[in-house]
């Protein structure tokens, strides 16, 4: 039986945009499967850099003051997914379903404690007169570039 977990309300952290991400990261983690897995690790991959640029923004630009904590559990992350990754070893359907378990691990941990924390901080806040919400184009060449590979 394949490891799935679904998106929950619950897992919501109070910011839409990054909510929006966050159920999106659900959907391609419960994509991975054997016959497309190179194809859907590339695209969770991207997202991922995606998602991580937006948040990482929208912390800075809102004067978040556990930001590098929160940046430098980013990069574990990479590390992590960059290990597993690295492996020579061939996709198996357990190698996937092991793929998407530390994901869906990762995911609803990191959600549930720091994604949440930053979600109750910044709604507790004065509303800003800037917005925060917006689409970062993920730097070429960043840290995520650089760890996987991505020019």
């Amino acid at each position: 039986m394949p490891f799935v977990i679904e998106w929950r309300d619950g897992f919501k952290i109070g910011i839409d945009q990054v909510d929006q991400e966050h159920r999106h990261l659900f959907t391609l983690v419960r994509a991975l499967n054997l016959a497309s897995v190179d194809h859907t690790v590339d695209e969770l991959l991207d997202y991922v850099v995606t998602h991580f640029s937006n948040e990482q923004a929208m912390m800075e630009k809102s004067g978040y003051p556990a930001f590098e904590q929160h940046l430098k559990l980013h990069e574990e992350f990479a590390a992590q997914v960059a290990e597993f990754l690295g492996s020579d070893q061939g996709w198996t359907e357990d190698r996937v379903q092991e793929m998407r378990k530390f994901l869906n691990k990762w995911l609803i941990g990191h959600i549930m404690t720091h994604d949440l924390r930053f979600g109750k901080w910044l709604t507790s806040r004065p509303v800003p007169s800037a917005p925060l919400v917006q689409q970062v184009a993920p730097k070429s060449g960043g840290f995520f570039a650089r760890l996987f590979g991505r020019k």
